[in-house]
């Protein structure tokens, strides 16, 4: 298997972005100013997932983990955000347990679901592709490892655990990062 740092991925996608116009155009300038400002008013990762019921299990989990104020830095920060569903697939007891007994533990499987940089839907496709059968190593704020594969037209992530979960949804834009939506939770070793 081919492992491949995303922090150096999206340095060579950025240095190729950086180089390919030496000067950017009036289009690109409105449109850049304009994604900025959309993500400074969708807020930063905490506030995007507090404004979204879809992710209460998980915003209550950042809260009990005192990941709030990590989460809400400057980052950047792509997050692989499970739902609520996701949560309520794991062994009933789970999260409560996890939200008010065993605290370290949560912090771990959550810093688990976050990478360093911003790494958009497009750029993690491509990556996947040129790293080929065994899949596009990425390793996160917790330390582990996540397998990146498409399957069935969708990118699946790989814990260490062998558990599988599928992206719904990409490039949600917070003004400190990108928020994935997962239908899985992901686990650490």
């Amino acid at each position: 298997m081919k492992i491949v740092h995303f922090t150096l991925a999206s340095a060579a996608a950025l240095a190729l972005v950086a180089c390919a116009s030496e000067t950017p155009t009036d289009e690109t300038a409105a449109d850049e100013t304009a994604m900025t400002e959309d993500a400074t008013a969708a807020g930063n990762i905490v506030e995007v997932a507090q404004g979204d019921e879809t992710f209460s299990t998980l915003v209550a989990a950042v809260t009990a983990a005192e990941l709030g104020e990590t989460l809400s830095g400057p980052g950047p920060f792509t997050v692989f955000a499970p739902t609520n569903d996701a949560f309520g697939k794991l062994p009933e007891g789970t999260v409560e347990e996890l939200t008010t007994e065993d605290t370290e533990t949560l912090k771990s499987i959550l810093t688990y679901h976050v990478v360093e940089g911003t790494v958009d839907a497009e750029t993690l496709t491509t990556a996947i592709t040129e790293a080929g059968e065994g899949g596009y190593t990425v390793t996160t704020v917790g330390g582990g490892n996540l397998t990146a594969t498409i399957a069935d037209g969708g990118v699946v992530l790989t814990d260490a655990t062998g558990n599988m979960a599928r992206v719904t949804d990409t490039d949600v834009e917070a003004s400190n990062g990108l928020i994935h939506v997962i239908d899985t939770v992901l686990m650490p070793q």
